[in-house]
């Protein structure tokens, strides 16, 4: 799947993250994904590893990947 603009301009991209099992594994991803420029929402589901994202414009990958990283799992890439 490619990112996808909507009509206001906003980009949602869909990630595949490995290790998430729980809430808290979520909000875990979640708070470090939100500190990112341009992100306005963020909805990670551990039961299905994917984290939706929408954005202002599109996101550099790696401070996607550097974000969960830095929460502890890992970014497989997009759905």
């Amino acid at each position: 799947m490619t990112a996808q603009t909507d009509t206001q301009g906003s980009v949602t991209v869909v990630y595949k993250v490995t290790g998430m099992s729980c809430g808290h594994c979520e909000g875990s991803v979640s708070a470090e994904i939100s500190q990112l420029p341009g992100v306005s929402s963020v909805k990670a589901v551990a039961s299905s590893g994917e984290v939706t994202v929408v954005s202002a414009g599109p996101l550099d990958e790696e401070a996607v990947r550097a974000a969960v990283d830095e929460a502890g799992f890992e970014l497989v890439g997009r759905v």
